[in-house]
């Protein structure tokens, strides 16, 4: 058969409708035997194709097919159209010399009429066809190679393994973005890589971005089977039982526990929560934290829009820390923070997150002490004073005169800095492990989730996540023990 650049076109508007029928009577891989095969979609590759949008973000386990799958999608979408540009990246030079081999594999196993006819290509080197009967290309770059993707227009971008981009991803990102067209398709896909970074972000900011999400853990993969395990762990149970895990995958996950030890959460992941978390450095016990996200419960009472969130309200005779954790306020600004915190018992009573300038959060703060009062004397109300503590300080002493603020060296407010953080966070740390039900809010035991160990030192927020929760609470900590301690 003698194809025409027509015949093409028309193909390509039957790839659009169902795209399944052709990859597989089209493209040829080499499956895991070493076999040539037809690319037929697995569960995973068919799961995507029944979800996907314009804008899409995937986290997987490894080897799920994934990128074989886009790269046939793209493949067949690039040479069934004029005018496209499709460009894949991958994070190493090595992985887009491998994601070109393959493509050059789909390519190669075309009809011969096809190839000698309308996709005839003049360049072909160098991870790059070009088809120009069609007008059409198809590269393959690496996130590593400098100016990735500068300058082009992209119909079709699949970025992949994008959370082990080397350098600043995120810039690198934002480039290759700039390049899409505005009705172009993307697809970001990687296994994950710790709470923090590009991939991480874009995972946490997709619902907001109109970014379709997808999850594929380990066990829809078929070939993740081993020898069946007869009697289950409690753990085991639960997730046999949530997820209709046969004794053969259960078998499989046996064998990860010994292979890949502490990385198996981030390999195969089970969790799209946890699966960051285990394999970053967060600076809390995962496990406490996520025992204590299915026990701690909902407030009792939600005021000031949702932003104050009360667990237990003041009881007479009881004394309260309240803590706070300032910020310069705005929409786009961080948030500030107020715990309230038990004296005698240490658990958490109330929680402010707000995005509020320095001196309507002196007020809000100024009202919970008063709130908390025991008897007739306003709780012990400790902000911390670097930045724009100060000025929420000024307010307190002034305007809300509020009678009752934590002193330290003779100065008010608590002064957060490299030799006291580590600290409270050691103090809030060892608390979360030994007396996990203080806890109660969801929000805060998040924060937890991505408070993470520094590669430059230090601890914080993940990049893209906030800490003004777990500061205001590890103040509130370090102020009950000092108080606890002075009266000892």
């Amino acid at each position: 058969m003698k194809y025409t650049v027509e015949q093409l076109l028309e193909l390509g508007r039957r790839f659009e409708a169902d795209p399944i029928p052709i990859t597989r009577d089209l493209l040829r891989i080499r499956d895991r035997h070493g076999y040539e095969s037809p690319l037929v979609a697995n569960p995973v590759q068919l799961a995507f194709e029944q979800n996907r949008g314009q804008r899409n973000i995937i986290l997987k386990a490894r080897q799920m097919g994934m990128t074989t799958w886009i790269a046939g999608r793209f493949f067949l979408k690039t040479i069934t159209a004029r005018g496209v540009l499709t460009v894949q990246v991958a994070h190493t030079r090595e992985a887009a010399e491998s994601i070109f081999r393959m493509v050059q594999r789909f390519y190669d196993c075309l009809p011969e009429d096809m190839r000698k006819g309308p996709l005839k290509r003049s360049r072909a080197n160098v991870r790059q066809m070009v088809f120009p009967e069609l007008d059409s290309e198809f590269r393959v770059l690496s996130a590593a190679d400098e100016n990735s993707g500068r300058g082009l227009t992209v119909q079709n971008m699949h970025l992949s393994e994008l959370s082990r981009w080397p350098g600043n991803a995120a810039e690198t990102l934002a480039g290759l973005r700039a390049a899409l067209t505005p009705t172009g398709e993307l697809i970001m896909e990687s296994t994950p890589n710790g709470a923090s970074g590009a991939f991480y972000e874009e995972w946490q900011q997709a619902d907001a971005k109109g970014t379709v999400k997808h999850f594929f853990p380990w066990w829809l993969e078929p070939a993740y089977v081993s020898n069946p395990v007869t009697e289950f762990t409690e753990e085991e149970s639960e997730l046999a039982h949530a997820h209709s895990l046969t004794p053969e995958q259960v078998g499989f996950r046996r064998t990860l526990e010994s292979g890949y030890r502490a990385l198996r959460a981030q390999e195969f992941a089970e969790s799209a929560d946890t699966c960051f978390l285990t394999s970053g450095q967060c600076c809390f016990d995962v496990d406490t934290l996520q025992r204590q996200l299915k026990d701690c419960g909902e407030p009792t009472q939600l005021r000031l829009s949702g932003t104050l969130r009360i667990w237990f309200p003041p009881m007479p005779d009881t004394e309260y820390i309240v803590a706070v954790d300032p910020a310069g306020g705005g929409s786009d600004g961080d948030f500030a923070a107020i715990q309230v915190l038990d004296v005698r018992t240490g658990v958490q009573c109330a929680e402010l997150q707000q995005r509020i300038a320095p001196r309507e959060l002196a007020k809000q703060a100024a009202a919970l002490g008063r709130e908390y009062a025991s008897g007739t004397h306003p709780a012990l109300l400790a902000v911390e004073r670097n930045n724009h503590g100060h000025a929420v300080i000024a307010h307190l002493g002034g305007e809300s005169r509020y009678p009752n603020l934590y002193e330290q060296n003779d100065a008010v407010g608590w002064v957060t800095n490299a030799a006291s953080k580590p600290v409270m966070i050691g103090l809030l740390g060892d608390t979360l492990v030994t007396k996990p039900h203080l806890f109660r809010s969801r929000t805060l035991l998040e924060e937890c989730r991505t408070f993470v160990t520094r590669t430059t030192g230090g601890s914080g927020a993940a990049s893209g996540a906030h800490d003004d929760l777990v500061m205001a609470i590890a103040l509130a900590h370090a102020v009950r023990a000092e108080v606890s301690s002075s009266r000892r």
